[in-house]
């Protein structure tokens, strides 16, 4: 046991890892908790927490120099700068006393490191920095880490249509639902570049490092200004998305409800997300959160159960406007003008004066691109703005609900990011909704940048009260995996909420499992939690034609469509997929190497439909508007794939692995100048559509987007629950538990999410004794 000394604590409280390094944190009262799991977070996620604040509150430069000022002007431009009072009260009247006592924590564990009585993690070494302390404010200001909605798509679809037409922009970003002719006719019409939001793109990229990056002079500043190109088609191509269900007790064979969820994000090392477990007087968390905010953001209370996926609904809005020729901070609004304002920020930089760089901001948001010679201004507006949007904040009122009514009331001020919301308690309740602050348009759909001048204006915002919801449905389960779920009566023209949702097999898959007659228990969520079946690839493999290449046509269509590590048919489905058939279909609809860098690798989805028959305008553009022509193109595609597969792997298919090219990984930001902070490769399966998602990119085939934390809660029985957390739930390299459950992930394992005191004590492998500072 170690015994540790602890100001700020009020009384003693204990911290107990269990084997697989979650921590039970034990504390007489709930500010007491709160601030233990701040100091935990100190303790265990330093680095990571360190370099979030400071990448968000524009800090990076003091630290690393010139090469990131930049982003640090680009972070300060999206940071809440309202009033903190209705701030504070959109999350519950208690949060500014939870996000006191937990900075306190966190600045307490500081203390300790600074101190040398807690070790300094590598990171900070190997970089020449140290860990700076926390306001309360700092945990709730922070924007630019919430996961962004469809600005850079607005932009990128306005030049794809000034260059070819709305279907071919499909292969982009499909619609849903379909959207009028007429919508164009609001776009702004002024051509913009594609590196117009890079700014914007700037302000919500992770931090990178790299020797020159490191080393850049002042001079040299304005160089690091803009997001590389691969991370561009990163951020359209995979977009983060989720799974979560819940389902009903008269559906389980134990007569308990069952919650899952397996949250979906880039993979990074250490994890984006910590799992905790915390006690005290009328409070018994336990679930998983993000370290740098106190409580959690799914699992469950002892008597309810809840969890969120990312629902698609759209909360900005690119905004262009007219300036005066003689007055560029000038615009055009409402038959008059308006001046910009400006904000002068102060930036320290590391070996280098501080720097004071000027921000501009319009009624609608900051101001991140000007073009002074054709007298245009761009402005991103987003409800990161408004008070009540700090992501995921709002979970300090739902975590601790006990009935369905209350939960959903509590989801009224939850303002970011948007989600579907899943919940099951002990009385059998259970219900999907769909919260968010979603802005109210009138005229126009958020699909194109549009005018500035007033016409385009929000009329305030919908909140979960105005969002649908399902409640104990008939058929005994609720579920979500970003697909478009709004009702059909749903009037899309009248209040829109989204039109660009992820592609819905994962939804449609789920669904299937759940309503199938099977046993539903813990083990059952956990298979399709893992579940690799790939239905885009086995819609793609029913096209080949009979007169394909014999040996690749006869492996795919005897294959049952799941992805499995060891599935030589996935590789070559994959292969063909991904390196092949996209790239070729392409060159095919963008010849103009300027309109196919709009698409990324081209839309899964969209291809698939393609060559089932839809989308006559796009097929005619690809010259595949006919049977025929799209026998030959998959006939070709599939032969060049099977060649490459020869060429990597040798001329017997019987020594083909899908896990042999697909692999698990988890980056560290700092690698690329310290030691190697990575954890992998990891053979891994399922793909970029299976519900167990295991996104990549045809470049390197590593998997770089999916589930890192998984967990299924068997409600009432709460010991029976699973979870699982990549790499590990440390983030301190060297530590047993950086890395230990790495290999347990890859193979779709889990690990129990032990919650009884007889469960906790069993599993408890340390034990952190913490002690106020005696009195006088």
């Amino acid at each position: 046991m170690t015994h540790i000394t602890l100001p700020g604590l009020h009384e003693p409280a204990t911290i107990r890892v269990d084997r697989w390094g979650l921590p039970h944190i034990g504390a007489a009262s709930a500010r007491d908790a709160f601030f233990v799991q701040g100091f935990n977070a100190a303790r265990d996620r330093l680095w990571q927490i360190d370099l979030w604040r400071k990448r968000g509150l524009g800090l990076l430069a003091a630290d690393f120099g010139p090469g990131y000022l930049m982003q640090d002007r680009a972070a300060r431009l999206f940071l809440y700068r309202g009033d903190m009072a209705p701030e504070w009260a959109a999350y519950g009247a208690d949060s500014q006393d939870i996000c006191t006592a937990f900075a306190a924590g966190i600045n307490a564990g500081i203390d300790m490191v600074l101190a040398g009585d807690l070790p300094l993690p590598p990171e900070f070494a190997e970089l020449g920095t140290k860990p700076a302390h926390w306001a309360p404010e700092d945990v709730v200001r922070i924007r630019t880490h919430c996961l962004s909605r469809n600005a850079a798509s607005e932009l990128a679809r306005k030049i794809v249509l000034g260059l070819a037409d709305p279907e071919t922009d499909l292969l982009r970003a499909p619609l849903s639902p379909d959207v009028p002719d007429d919508e164009w006719a609001v776009t702004h019409p002024a051509d913009l570049p594609p590196d117009a939001l890079a700014v914007y793109e700037l302000a919500t990229a992770p931090v990178t490092f790299s020797p020159e990056r490191l080393s850049a002079t002042l001079e040299d500043a304005a160089r690091w200004s803009a997001v590389d190109a691969r991370k561009a088609v990163i951020a359209r191509d995979m977009p983060d998305g989720s799974n979560n269900w819940a389902i009903a007790p008269g559906k389980t064979d134990t007569g308990r409800a069952i919650m899952a969820s397996d949250p979906h994000r880039a993979h990074a090392a250490p994890s984006l997300r910590y799992m905790v477990h915390m006690t005290a007087p009328g409070m018994n968390l336990i679930g998983a959160g993000e370290p740098s905010s106190p409580g959690i953001m799914a699992g469950h209370n002892g008597t309810a159960a809840f969890s969120l996926t990312i629902f698609c609904a759209d909360q900005e809005d690119v905004m262009v406007y007219d300036t005066l020729p003689d007055a560029p901070r000038t615009y055009r609004y409402r038959g008059a003008t308006e001046d910009m304002t400006r904000v002068d920020e102060v930036f320290a930089v590391k070996g280098a004066a501080d720097q004071v760089l000027p921000l501009y901001f319009t009624r609608h948001g900051p101001v991140v691109w000007q073009e002074q010679a054709r007298n245009l201004a761009l402005a991103v507006r987003t409800v990161f703005t408004d008070p009540g949007s700090a992501p995921y904040m709002a979970s300090l009122k739902s975590m601790r609900t006990t009935d369905m009514a209350s939960f959903r009331d509590s989801l009224t001020t939850w303002g970011a990011p948007t989600v579907n919301m899943v919940y099951a308690d002990t009385a059998g309740d259970i219900c999907w909704q769909a919260a968010a602050y979603v802005p109210r348009r009138t005229g126009w759909r958020g699909l194109t940048p549009v005018s500035g001048d007033g016409r385009f204006e929000w009329a305030g915002y919908m909140t979960a009260a105005d969002l649908p919801c399902i409640e104990n449905p008939k058929d005994g389960f609720v579920y979500s995996a970003n697909e478009m779920n709004l009702p059909d009566t749903w009037d899309h023209a009248a209040q829109p909420v989204g039109f660009e949702w992820l592609e819905d097999r994962r939804a449609h898959r789920i669904a299937n499992v759940l309503g199938s007659d099977k046993a539903q228990d813990v083990a059952a969520s956990c298979a399709l939690q893992t579940d690799t079946f790939s239905d885009y690839a086995s819609r793609l493999v029913a096209q080949i034609p009979d007169d394909a290449p014999a040996a690749p046509r006869d492996l795919l269509r005897h294959w049952d469509g799941f992805a499995g590590p060891d599935s030589t048919a996935a590789l070559l489905a994959e292969l063909w997929l991904s390196s092949h058939l996209r790239p070729t279909l392409l060159a095919r609809v963008a010849p103009d190497a300027g309109l196919r860098r709009m698409f990324g690798p081209g839309h899964i989805a969209t291809t698939v439909r393609l060559l089932e028959g839809a989308h006559p305008g796009l097929a005619r553009r690809a010259g595949l508007d006919d049977e025929t022509t799209r026998a030959a193109f998959l006939s070709e595609t599939l032969a060049a794939a099977w060649d490459d597969a020869t060429a990597r792997f040798g001329p017997d298919p019987a020594h083909w692995r899908w896990g042999d090219l697909h692999k698990g990984w988890f980056d560290h930001a700092a690698t690329p100048v310290t030691s190697d902070f990575d954890v992998g490769p990891f053979d891994k399966g399922g793909s970029n559509t299976t519900v167990m998602l295991a996104a990549y990119e045809a470049s390197d085939y590593r998997v770089r987007h999916g589930a890192s934390v998984r967990m299924v809660v068997d409600v009432g029985a709460w010991d029976n629950s699973r979870w699982i957390n990549a790499p590990g739930q440390s983030g301190v390299p060297g530590s047993r538990h950086y890395d230990d459950l790495t290999q347990s992930w890859a193979r779709g394992d889990y690990v129990p999410m032990c919650y009884s005191e007889d469960a906790v004590a069993e599993a408890t492998v340390e034990t952190i004794s913490l002690r106020p500072v005696p009195a006088g």
